[in-house]
């Protein structure tokens, strides 16, 4: 089995998470936890080890966290690799929604490759400024 694991600070995990239910995916294999305020460490790895319980030593995870280097996804690698799945794992940093949206509709149907080529340009391409036009711009082209 493939699973997607989101780690955060606060509750943007459980927050995606909850979005991806919304969406129509509430499988057992999307899995989340966080560490929150007031949190210490060894909760919070209590709370991964228990997270990941059911992922067997022959599945794979896709993993994401919220920041590179934060020790919610350091904790929870440092968890994968006391399992022996760090082998069966891609990981990254800076997870947004399209990211989490690409991973859950390519996790069954597509290669670790090719999903994590996926997610990256989907979290890229997920960033975009809106520029809103103002009215004082509308003043300005009227001055030319």
């Amino acid at each position: 089995m493939r699973y997607l694991v989101m780690v955060s600070h606060g509750t943007l995990a459980p927050g995606l998470h909850s979005v991806l239910k919304m969406l129509g995916n509430d499988t057992p294999n999307i899995l989340s936890t966080s560490l929150v305020d007031g949190m210490g460490a060894d909760e919070y790895v209590e709370n991964v080890k228990a997270m990941l319980a059911p992922v067997a030593a022959d599945d794979e995870v896709v993993l994401l966290g919220d920041i590179l280097g934060g020790s919610p996804l350091t904790n929870a690698m440092n968890t994968l690799a006391e399992k022996g799945l760090l082998a069966h794992t891609i990981a990254f940093g800076g997870m947004n929604l399209p990211m989490a949206m690409t991973a859950m509709m390519g996790l069954a149907a597509m290669d670790l490759d090719s999903l994590k080529q996926m997610m990256l340009q989907e979290g890229k391409n997920g960033m975009s400024e809106l520029v809103v036009p103002t009215d004082d711009a509308d003043d300005e082209d009227d001055d030319i």
